[in-house]
């Protein structure tokens, strides 16, 4: 039965789908187990000492590997793998690779059994051995995994969380079990001197079964607090009541310049006293008690990056307050994609400029303002003059050229809360917030005036470029569409009146300005 329940467990192990790291290692333990039952059941079966002799060779090519194998399953069960080595690995199945090179050669050597005879006092053929130093190596070996192992899930204990420690216990007892066998054994006092480890192996097994099949066994390892915490990408800060730093993670040093060991016991301020006025204004304001969230702006030195904080409270198994954790997660690559991208759908990406659709956005909210709050806006549409003969003269990238001189030309003169924005091919928009008809008229003059005088300077040399303007002042009530539709009609009566003139739409119709 033991042979047969090693071997399902096996079977079970390798098709299982888990993120068990150990599950090699228990793969490797059970199929062990299961050679070594099966052989000592022939062994029992045996009618001659040397029948006795090859079934104990058998049992060497797998118990030896269970032990070992069993320590590393129970390192990746706390989070310790970090532990397991390439090179361990080998030194630490070296020893099990010899033994069982020794006992197929003791023949030869006798290092292993000095002697091996059959008892004459048994009610069946059974054997007894003389123990070589070979053999003691080997005992030593297998005690020393065993006791290590359990060494290891002792000190975890407190640190494993509960949902995890039936798991525990049962793999306790998967070491302690046969360990208690062997040690009887080796003593003289398990049943007839016989060796009691493969029957023991069919409770483990069973043991092993019901953890697999109830709670959930092999299916993930449950990490080491110390291992999560270290290897966490994000930056963790654990404060106490009064919020001081207690502990904090390789992360967070990464990302808080200067954070050491010396920080510990200081108050979060000094923490983030460096890091800008984002950082200050969160320490000062943040309820410590309080579950929160909050982007702020972290200078590291020259350079700008963003941290999404995510605070939260830490109590103790009663409920009491014990402290905070504060979680730092680097989203500056996020943060400059957004911008990028909000930056793409409202700037025009020739000029620079607001695009239509974010100007009209914009300058649809300073209709709402002015109906709300009363003043006055004034909106002016304005087109290049003869543009299409630029672009068939000069070619289409003069053309663009020259879309961004006007552009450049234009800002300088505009003022602090003008929207200024490119319509369409070489038609702009201006939005001009607390401005009558008037002074839009005598600005949109100034722009067309300085645009004149500049000229543009392009490979072939100086040419003269000039735009015509038609300005609308918002009446109340009046919509955006509408609004524009009036100015684009004064445009194009500037256009038909000789170009490079400005006209504005009055109640009585198309007035020239000056």
């Amino acid at each position: 039965m033991s042979g047969v329940l090693s071997a399902l467990l096996a079977l079970f192990a390798y098709f299982k789908d888990t993120d068990f790291s150990g599950i090699k290692a228990f793969i490797v333990s059970s199929c062990a187990s299961a050679i070594y039952t099966f052989a000592f059941a022939f062994e029992l079966s045996s009618g001659s000492l040397s029948q006795i002799s090859l079934w104990t060779k058998v049992e060497y090519i797998g118990m030896p590997f269970i032990a070992p194998s069993s320590l590393l399953m129970v390192l990746h069960f706390v989070g310790m793998d970090r532990l397991i080595t390439k090179s361990r690995l080998i030194w630490l199945y070296s020893i099990p690779c010899m033994t069982t090179a020794l006992v197929w050669t003791n023949d030869y050597h006798h290092l292993f059994y000095r002697s091996i005879y059959l008892r004459t006092d048994s009610p069946a053929p059974l054997a007894d051995i003389v123990m070589g130093p070979a053999y003691i190596v080997h005992g030593s070996f297998t005690f020393g995994c065993l006791l290590a192992g359990t060494v290891v899930m002792l000190y975890q204990w407190n640190r494993m969380k509960q949902v995890y420690r039936r798991q525990l216990v049962t793999l306790l007892l998967g070491l302690l079990l046969p360990t208690l066998g062997a040690f009887l054994y080796l003593i003289g006092l398990s049943p007839y001197n016989m060796d009691p480890v493969p029957i023991i192996m069919s409770i483990t097994s069973t043991l092993y079964i019901w953890a697999i099949l109830s709670r959930g066994m092999l299916t993930a390892a449950p990490i080491a607090r110390g291992s999560l915490f270290e290897s966490m990408r994000d930056g963790v800060l654990v404060m106490d009541r009064s919020d001081r730093l207690i502990d904090y993670n390789p992360a967070a040093a990464g990302m808080i310049r200067g954070l050491d060991a010396s920080y510990i016991g200081h108050p979060l301020i000094r923490l983030f006293l460096t890091a800008g006025k984002d950082a200050v204004a969160y320490v000062m304001e943040a309820d410590p008690l309080v579950q929160e969230e909050r982007e702020l702006e972290w200078e590291k030195g020259d350079d700008i990056c963003y941290y999404e904080i995510r605070s939260s409270p830490v109590r103790k198994r009663g409920g009491q307050i014990a402290g905070r954790m504060i979680m730092l997660i680097d989203v500056t690559e996020r943060k400059r994609m957004q911008d990028k991208l909000r930056q793409l759908a409202t700037t025009d990406s020739l000029t620079g400029i607001c695009n239509r659709l974010h100007f009209m956005e914009r300058s649809a909210r300073e209709l709402e303002r002015r109906d709300t709050e009363g003043g006055n806006l004034s909106l002016a549409l304005f087109d290049v003059d003869h543009f299409k003969s630029i672009n068939d003269r000069y070619g289409h990238s003069c053309g663009d050229m020259a879309l961004r001189h006007i552009t450049e030309v234009c800002q300088g003169l505009l003022r602090q809360g003008d929207i200024f924005g490119r319509y369409g091919g070489e038609e702009f928009v201006l939005c001009l917030p607390d401005t009558p008809l008037e002074e839009a008229a005598k600005l949109a003059d100034v722009l067309r005036a300085a645009v004149e005088v500049e000229g543009l300077r392009l490979p072939q040399g100086w040419i003269s470029v000039t735009v015509s303007f038609g300005v609308v002042f918002a009446e109340p009530g009046k919509p955006l569409e509408e609004l524009l539709k009036e100015a684009d009609h004064a445009l194009y009566a500037s256009k038909r009146s000789g170009r490079n003139t400005v006209h504005l739409a009055v109640e009585h119709g198309l007035v020239r300005f000056p």
